[in-house]
């Protein structure tokens, strides 16, 4: 997957993102992605409380990543290409909960994920 000049942005996405809702609510588009997988991380979850959040998602809880040294760990998402109009919305749409770091997934590719903050 390489990333065209109208989008040229990888964000990988193991959580609500991947929610077609989610993105037409925040991106006006559903979005097209391909499996990918983080090496390293762990799945958990966190509370949501903004109301915002809560409208658009539809739940009260969604997932976090965090790193993890155990052997295997990994967490399977997609990886979507966006633009960078589109990963401001999406910043825009995480709750301090979360941070936005660049990792290099199990394809070799490097995209934006956000995991806990």
């Amino acid at each position: 997957m390489t990333p065209s000049q109208d989008y040229p942005v990888l964000l990988f996405s193991y959580g609500t993102l991947q929610d077609t809702a989610v993105q037409l609510a925040n991106f006006g588009r559903a979005l097209q992605g391909q499996a990918d997988e983080m090496l390293g991380y762990s799945q958990g979850w966190v509370e949501i409380t903004d109301p915002a959040v809560l409208a658009t998602s539809g739940k009260s809880h969604h997932p976090i990543v965090s790193p993890d040294a155990q052997p295997g760990a990994r967490v399977t998402g997609t990886v979507f290409q966006i633009s960078e109009q589109e990963l401001a919305a999406a910043d825009a749409y995480e709750v301090a909960d979360y941070k936005r770091v660049l990792v290099q997934l199990a394809s070799g590719h490097s995209a934006w994920v956000y995991v806990q903050a």
